[in-house]
């Protein structure tokens, strides 16, 4: 701890036990430390463990304060520094900390009487101000230094506490089970607003789990849609990880964006304590995944990119504990291709993502959602490498009000959306949806996808993605004029998820899309896509998904993401891996498809498009 800190916390200390001496003696005694002067997240901390006020240079932190197990001190510390910004984190987690000027925080003596006066009153008498899931919880309340404001927030314990923490690895591989689902044709076990998710913990600025907060953005027309974000630290430093919903009501897309959230809080990394096994391919090939199976770059990206390396099947690597579907038998899974931020030396063969990672439920849901994405983004990559013409749907044969409304909404935006019967060699229903601005001009191309076990969901998600994207489509292409305009001389500049998106908003790639602009019939739904009856029992539609892969050769893992949060909240997060399907990738140099057989077996004498994908 820094010295003005570490002076400032004894301060405080003494000042809080001398107001304790004169008052009531049922008050428990104060036990101060200090946040944001060193880093909280490596080693156990007693001390830390049982604080009950915490001082920053900004404010005090008074709890974690509740009846019953929960988060403790150092819980708090943890999630707290998780919310800072980029240039705090470093300083604390990988520099030398940070360099205090003059003497700070300053506690004159009204502000030691207002952080007492909110010591004395916690917990408070209620907490109906907090969403129904977050009263159970502790709490902090925040007291600002500069303004005596003072806010109180749930806190999640931390499944990673380096003084608490007890989460061992998932339970056991349980199979898959029937699930039967409230009505025919119906893909999910609950509504979106039926989980018990405590909001209040998920999303605060002192504590949140998965950000500081949530944005909804009235000017869009297209969509009602909701955005948030956390820094995370993987294999690059700090990434920002967003997540977000896109539903045709702010309540609905605000509940979606939550749910994403606590996808990508599972998926990044391993939210359990103990080590992972650090073995040698070489070593446990008899028990493991092929790190290989689900492709590599070529060799021009591990001789010039500095952030990956070709792999080595004598080198050590972390893993992680997945399962085959077909036996139920356990295999390790190269924790790059599950927990996709994580990182150590040696396991930089790839850069994961988090494609076929998903949240339901249950199991049975979860990997059906993990299946569905894989996929979607598989079609998607094989059309569009290979130069695949598409059958073109009609949208005015689908029965849903929802599709033709959003279809309206893009023609108010100046767009024309066409859609895509993007099967491949599987029957699940994947369609792609292509929106093309009237005029012709910058923001010019928009590309989404969806697949579904119902034609029209997946039009309807892949629709729902595009039309996120458009309204802000000509503006990002004029922002980044120039930059994407090199990218179009060089595609070896397109190197994040952005860049393959924007890349199209030039009037200039239109060309490159000549397929999906051609005239051609214009085909019903009904007539795509045999109709098949409705179940009741999601086990029987993740069967039919299953059973296609495996007729085709197909392997199906299951690694299991599920954080001790989510348990509680009825949620379960898997990551689906099927060597073999086209994996998605985001920068032109690391494309795995290019290399694939699932690929390459399906090209011409030309070869693949030598275009980066336009998937957004």
């Amino acid at each position: 701890m820094t010295l003005p800190l570490a002076a400032a916390v004894a301060r405080l200390q003494v000042a809080l036990d001398e107001r304790r001496s004169t008052g009531p003696s049922t008050v428990d005694k104060p036990a101060v430390v200090g946040l944001g002067a060193a880093d909280v997240t490596g080693d156990p901390d007693p001390v830390r463990r049982t604080a009950n006020v915490h001082l920053t240079g900004g404010a005090v932190f008074v709890g974690p304060w509740g009846d019953g197990p929960g988060a403790c001190g150092h819980c708090f510390g943890v999630r707290w520094q998780r919310l800072r910004g980029r240039t705090e984190r470093d300083a604390l987690e990988t520099g030398d900390g940070p360099t205090a000027v003059g003497d700070w925080p300053d506690l004159p003596g009204y502000v030691v009487d207002a952080v007492w006066a909110v010591f004395r009153a916690a917990p408070p008498s209620s907490g109906s101000f907090l969403d129904p899931h977050s009263r159970a919880l502790r709490r902090v309340t925040a007291v600002d230094l500069a303004s005596l404001r003072s806010r109180t927030v749930p806190v999640l314990r931390e499944p990673l506490c380096p003084s608490c923490s007890t989460a061992g690895e998932p339970a056991p591989w349980e199979g898959l089970a029937s699930r039967p689902t409230p009505a025919p044709g119906r893909y999910r076990l609950h509504g979106v607003h039926d989980y018990r998710l405590p909001v209040g913990a998920l999303v605060n600025p002192v504590s949140g789990v998965i950000g500081a907060g949530a944005l909804m953005n009235p000017a869009v027309p297209t969509t009602a849609p909701v955005t948030g974000g956390v820094f995370v630290r993987g294999y690059a430093g700090l990434l920002d990880v967003a997540w977000s919903g896109h539903a045709n009501s702010y309540a609905d897309s605000l509940r979606l964006a939550y749910l994403e959230g606590l996808e990508r809080y599972a998926g990044t990394h391993h939210r359990r304590a103990g080590r992972p096994l650090v073995a040698a391919y070489a070593d446990v090939a008899d028990r493991a995944l092929d790190p290989t199976a689900c492709g590599v770059y070529p060799d021009a990206t591990y001789d010039a990119d500095p952030l990956v390396d070709r792999f080595d099947p004598d080198r050590p690597i972390p893993w992680a504990r997945g399962h085959r579907v077909r036996t139920g038998e356990p295999v390790l899974v190269p924790r790059r291709l599950c927990f996709y931020s994580t990182g150590a030396p040696g396991d930089n063969f790839v850069l994961g993502s988090s494609n076929g990672c998903a949240t339901g439920g249950c199991l049975e849901e979860a990997v059906l959602y993990g299946l569905l994405e894989l996929i979607e983004r598989d079609a998607f990559l094989l059309a569009w490498y290979s130069r695949r013409e598409l059958r073109r749907i009609d949208l005015d044969s689908c029965g849903s009000t929802a599709i033709r409304a959003m279809v309206d909404r893009s023609t108010l935006a100046g767009y024309d959306v066409r859609a895509f019967d993007n099967r491949t060699d599987l029957s699940v229903p994947v369609v792609t949806t292509l929106a093309v601005r009237h005029d012709g001009g910058p923001g010019l191309l928009a590309f989404a996808a969806g697949a579904h076990p119902d034609p029209e969901r997946a039009v309807a998600a892949a629709l729902s993605e595009t039309l996120s994207y458009i309204p802000l489509k000509a503006r990002t292409t004029r922002h980044r004029w120039h930059r994407l305009h090199a990218m179009a001389d060089d595609y070896a500049l397109v190197q994040t998820v952005h860049d393959h998106a924007d890349l199209f908003g030039l009037p200039r790639m239109r060309g490159h899309a000549a397929e999906y602009l051609a005239d051609r019939p214009l085909e019903a739904v009904a007539d795509l896509y045999p109709a098949r009856p409705p179940t009741r029992d999601l086990l029987h539609d993740l069967r039919a998904v299953l059973d296609e892969l495996h007729g085709k050769g197909f392997d199906v893992v299951v690694v299991d993401q599920t954080t001790p949060e989510q348990l509680a909240m009825g949620l379960r997060t898997v990551c689906t891996i099927v060597p073999g399907l086209l994996p998605i990738d985001f920068g032109w140099l690391r494309q795995r498809a290019l290399t694939m057989p699932r690929l390459l077996d399906r090209v011409g004498p030309d070869g693949p498009r030598p275009v980066p994908h336009p998937f957004p």
